[in-house]
């Protein structure tokens, strides 16, 4: 049994410095399966510089001892003393967290768009290293400091004259073991990741130098995307393109009321029959693995061009009812976006998170596309049968399911404003709370694939109600009817079959009442239904608290910008300040509740899966006693004792929005 310390004074506050976060919990940072997250953000450095014009060739070499190394021939770090701090800059790149020259974004800044926004990805590399060596040739000098344990062992010194002209920088690596569960580097991983780089960055040498297998490799693309995709197609399927991929870029221009100038996608875009899919997506050069907003925006733009194509030429059959994943599904691409300031989520960066990606990639793909399928409508034909096609597929299989479930289906609540589809893959339905709310989801939602069910007040405690006297509340009976399970215990044996939507939304008012309505139905759902949260079908849908209307300037347009809670209100203040706002030319809103919000606001913020905020509920392990007691401390009729010391004891932590 842990003992527990009584003692807790000023003493016990301790203050994490420099990289010690890092080395203390190396997760919240990098990958830690192994190094090569932390390779790649030497190799992102080098990357950048080649974005930013000043690089032309990128080689990485793995040592006989373990250790890597990346060089460029790039400008080189920066290696003067630093204005503020009084030491060399090169030391403040590799030691200081949040230290780098990819904040400035404005005009002379060292890069306008790049990859690195955190300001933490080479001092992990060198947190996370027994030893690294940087050596920097610049200034007509050659110039080197070395670390050990995140620590300076060699300040920085000149050791030679070069030529002038001569610049680039050489980082080498050795990693920790302890951080890291091997210290071998997946070579198809780093491979791929090389691979990528030459191919959006046309023209410029990237090269692999493996010293233990005497073998280098070189890549360099002169077609760029589209050969790339050609190889990568070609290593997954056998089979060939309905007809030749389409690819293209479009960069925003100087002078655009919502977009930044350089902003813009390069992409390249098929189709095939059959056989594995091949869609890459990068972002300012770093690979987002998991997708995000920018791949939202693609999809989005292809849709609309496609449904335009098929509405115009009229080939759509009558009674069907085109959807994205009919375009989708049989689409492979390869999509670069360059974004002034991506944001994305963890340190890692494999999703885009940035909501401005996805109007600026449906806004430039769709009329590209648009243009291109009428300039060859043989080819826009085919993509029309194969979409249709699939749609008529997926509608045949949900009326196949329609039919199973028509004849045990139970008479659903009156209140409860259903969506067409059965696929569990897609069917969302959202708990309102109010009748106002209620109405304005029902205007907002994709009634494709969106219910929407309407609470009148408070929700039922439920914490202490026998699973047989449930249905006794109305408001619980229609909740449960709706979802189409029974209440059940944790290791009940339970007919699935019966499920209604893949997703259940709470979706409460951003104040108090709305967290005690939430608190309401979580207490429902984790005691009587709490299979469905174990499953992954539990969500809470998260309305923003704030509407920021941001008046006309210039060529700017007047717009509009949505904030969750003060903290990104506080953030997008200081982004307009930065794009030169002045602070009077926008106003803040407030809004007290949903029902404020109409239609197509509520589907922007909260409704629409490629914008809303949506956190899913997750049920700790069976028999988790901390969570059991706090629910029986927060809705247990006999703790009124319990709450009211607690809040004694706790209540001047939490701010309350009355």
């Amino acid at each position: 049994m842990a003992t527990r310390s009584r003692q807790y004074g000023e003493a016990s506050i301790r203050v994490l410095k420099g990289l010690e976060p890092v080395r203390q919990r190396p997760g919240m940072y990098t990958r830690t399966d192994h190094p090569l997250h932390i390779i790649q953000e030497v190799l992102d450095n080098a990357a950048d510089e080649a974005l930013a014009g000043f690089c032309s060739q990128i080689d990485l070499t793995l040592h006989q001892d373990g250790s890597v190394s990346v060089q460029d021939n790039g400008r080189g770090i920066p290696v003067g003393i630093h204005p503020e701090e009084g030491v060399s800059t090169v030391e403040i790149v590799f030691t200081r967290l949040h230290a780098g020259g990819k904040f400035d974004k404005k005009s002379g800044g060292a890069y306008s768009f790049s990859g690195g926004l955190h300001g933490v990805g080479v001092s992990v590399t060198n947190a996370l290293s027994k030893r690294l060596e940087v050596q920097v040739w610049r200034d007509a000098g050659e110039h080197r400091i070395v670390f050990a344990q995140g620590e300076v062992i060699e300040p920085l010194k000149e050791i030679a004259q070069v030529a002038k002209q001569r610049r680039g920088t050489r980082v080498r690596v050795w990693p920790e073991a302890k951080y890291f569960d091997s210290l071998q580097i997946p070579l198809q991983e780093l491979s791929h990741l090389l691979r990528s780089k030459a191919v959006l960055l046309p023209g410029i040498k990237v090269s692999l130098t493996d010293e233990k297998a005497a073998k280098t490799q070189h890549w360099q693309y002169a077609q760029g995307l589209k050969s790339y995709l050609d190889e990568a197609i070609e290593q997954q399927s056998a089979q060939a393109w309905v007809f030749p991929p389409f690819e293209g870029a479009q960069w925003i221009e100087s002078g655009h009321e919502s977009f930044a100038e350089g902003e813009g996608i390069a992409w390249v875009l098929g189709f095939t029959e059959e056989g594995g899919c091949v869609r890459e997506s990068y972002v300012n050069l770093i690979p987002t693995s998991a997708g995000g907003t920018h791949e939202a925006g693609l999809r989005e733009g292809m849709f609309q061009a496609v449904k335009t194509f098929v509405e115009l030429h009229a080939l759509m059959p009558k009674g069907l009812r085109l959807l994205p994943e009919d375009v989708f599904s049989r689409a492979s691409f390869v999509l670069s976006a360059k974004v002034l300031d991506p944001q994305f989520q963890g340190q890692v960066k494999e999703r885009l998170n940035s909501r401005d990606a996805l109007r600026l990639v449906s806004t430039l793909i769709k009329p590209a596309m648009d243009l291109w399928l009428n300039e060859h409508v043989e080819w826009g034909r085919r993509l029309a049968d194969m979409v249709i096609r699939q749609a008529q597929v997926r509608q045949r299989a949900l009326q196949k399911v329609e039919k199973r479930k028509a004849s045990g289906i139970a008479v659903l609540p009156g209140k409860l404003t259903d969506c067409e589809s059965t696929d569990l893959g897609r069917t969302e339905l959202f708990l309102v709370e109010g009748d106002s709310a209620g109405g304005s989801a029902k205007m907002g939602r994709d009634k494709s694939f969106q219910a929407i069910l309407p609470l009148r007040g408070k929700v039922l405690n439920t914490w202490e109600t026998d699973k047989d006297r449930l249905f006794a509340n109305q408001e619980v009976h229609d909740v449960a009817v709706a979802i189409g399970i029974d209440p059940h215990g944790l290791h009940d044996a339970l007919d699935w079959n019966g499920l209604r939507y893949g997703k259940v939304c709470i979706l409460a008012d951003a104040d108090v009442d709305g967290s005690h309505i939430q608190v309401l139905l979580l207490t429902l759902f984790y005691k009587h239904f709490p299979q469905l949260i174990q499953r992954g079908h539990l969500f809470i849908a998260r309305p923003p608290l704030f509407r920021v209307d941001i008046a006309a300037a210039g060529k700017r347009q007047a717009r509009k910008r949505y904030c969750l809670d003060e903290a990104e209100l506080r953030s997008l203040e200081d982004k307009l300040r930065k794009e030169g706002v002045k602070n009077h030319a926008w106003s803040i809103s407030r809004f007290k509740g949903l029902g404020e919000m109409n239609a197509e606001q509520l589907w922007e913020t909260t409704l629409n899966p490629d914008t809303r905020r949506l956190s899913p509920v997750v049920l700790g392990e069976a028999g988790d006693d901390p969570v059991r007691e706090c629910f029986h401390l927060l809705m247990g009729k006999g703790e009124s004792s319990a709450r009211r010391q607690w809040l004694e004891r706790r209540g001047h932590e939490v701010e309350v929005d009355i």
